[in-house]
């Protein structure tokens, strides 16, 4: 079927989420964020409450995984994360 490619399972979604927010907090290193801040750079439209809702359960994850910290408002990637990035050449 045409057009199948595209549709992607709401994991798929969850994960493309979670990568585009670690990518966002490690390419801003060692600048700490705020959550809002977040929002805002990650979302495509953080007006769009579907997009927004999304991401907050991708930094509780993150968390979950040991691939970021969040202090209160703040949030960053964790030394994982830090150290994954850099044997990958990023």
């Amino acid at each position: 079927m045409e057009g199948m490619d595209d549709i992607r399972t709401p994991a798929q979604e969850d994960a493309r989420t979670e990568a585009a927010v670690l990518r966002w907090l490690l390419s801003l290193h060692p600048v700490q964020v705020t959550f809002e801040e977040l929002l805002r750079e990650v979302s495509e439209d953080p007006e769009d409450f579907a997009q927004s809702d999304a991401i907050d359960p991708a930094v509780r994850d993150l968390v979950s995984a040991g691939l970021a910290h969040r202090n209160g408002e703040f949030v960053v990637p964790s030394r994982a994360a830090l150290r994954l990035d850099e044997l990958l050449g990023g």
